[in-house]
């Protein structure tokens, strides 16, 4: 018999952890029963709105004040006799425990775990909430190695690592790229790219460093950076920085969007520029696309870029070294375009969403 599961993310924000649990299930919904909870306050809900897929909304509440949120949690899943909790945001740990125990079906507890595990977990708190827990899904093998290292063994969870997936992308013809390009008023010169959430440690500012070295080389050269700003004042800095060089018509900021893979494809080359990124989802979208990628040299882009085969990698928070391997790639487009394809089959080999998310359901099912 099929378990009843519940995907848990409180989370305010609207990032690669946030989508994948949306992601998740929603192909969840296709296999068993499922049901979302989510931030009455946060993101989530235009992708549940009006859809078949199932979910509830509750307040986060302060730390001071989550009980309240474990017992409307708890009547959630008693409600729908829940077996499996997937929870997704590490600061949701302490609210899944207490729903647990205080509800009726004692359900088990799954944590996909995104971010990185940097001190010991062997105080009375931690030691109470791992204990509550059955399994820990490592998004990378280093975050694996982060668990078993910090997590005491006598209270630690079952391990696995299971790499988040990305959708098989629907491809655009030359026709819409074009239209694209207009729309945001780019020309025909080598386009870097780089999505995420607008603030400092996701590293847009190292791009349109580089971006205006080569500029003042001569390279014919041009920037797309999409995403939405956490703090408008720090967006405004950035903005501010390319009007005083003269290159608002060369560095391009595109707002959010809902259709960042559909946009990825305008791009010569995308960039991940975080200082230490636990994973790297955007790379693996890019690279579906057939897209080459730059990633910094550490953490989870290690395990997705294999430097000089698959893409290229760059010595982090150097605007530099990012600059000459985006030079690299401009002046050789037999370069560019093999890494672009060798990405691409590694994107479908080991990182498409359908085969990642078969495992996780496996696992919901029959490994807790």
């Amino acid at each position: 018999m099929s378990k009843n599961i519940l995907e848990l993310c409180l989370s305010p924000d609207l990032g690669g952890l946030e989508l994948y649990m949306v992601r998740a299930s929603h192909y969840l919904h296709e296999k068993t029963k499922v049901i979302s909870v989510i931030n009455e306050a946060g993101k989530l809900e235009q992708y549940y709105k009006e859809t078949p897929y199932r979910y509830k909304k509750i307040k986060r509440s302060s730390i001071i004040s989550s009980l309240l949120t474990a017992k409307k949690l708890a009547r959630i899943i008693d409600k729908n006799k829940i077996d499996v909790v997937h929870l997704h945001w590490t600061k949701d740990i302490q609210v899944a425990v207490l729903a647990k125990l205080l509800s009726t079906c004692k359900p088990k507890l799954v944590q996909t775990r995104n971010m990185t595990m940097t001190r010991f977990k062997d105080d009375f708190y931690h030691r109470w909430l791992y204990k509550n827990m059955n399994m820990m899904l490592a998004v990378t093998h280093q975050v694996k190695e982060q668990i078993e290292r910090f997590v005491p063994q006598d209270i630690r969870p079952k391990v696995e690592v299971l790499y988040m997936g990305a959708e098989v992308p629907k491809l655009i013809d030359d026709e819409e790229k074009q239209t694209l390009k207009k729309q945001y008023g780019l020309s025909d010169a080598f386009t870097v790219g780089i999505v995420g959430r607008i603030e400092e440690g996701k590293g847009q500012y190292l791009v349109i460093d580089a971006v205006k070295k080569l500029l003042h080389e001569g390279l014919n050269i041009q920037a797309l950076i999409v995403g939405h700003a956490m703090h408008e004042r720090y967006l405004e800095s950035l903005k501010d920085g390319i009007k005083k060089d003269h290159l608002k018509d060369k560095i391009i900021f595109s707002g959010f969007t809902r259709e960042a893979q559909k946009l990825m494809q305008i791009f010569d080359c995308l960039v991940l520029a975080t200082q230490r990124e636990t994973f790297g989802l955007v790379l693996i979208e890019a690279m579906a696309c057939g897209i080459c990628t730059i990633g910094t040299n550490n953490a989870g882009p290690l395990e997705i870029i294999d430097d000089n085969k698959t893409g290229l990698l760059f010595e982090k928070n150097s605007s530099d070294d990012l600059a000459q391997k985006i030079k690299l790639l401009a002046e050789d487009s037999e370069l560019k375009n093999r890494l672009a394809l060798a990405g691409k089959m590694k994107a479908h080999d080991v990182f498409e969403s359908e085969k990642q998310f078969e495992k996780l359901y496996a696992i919901l099912e029959q490994k807790i």
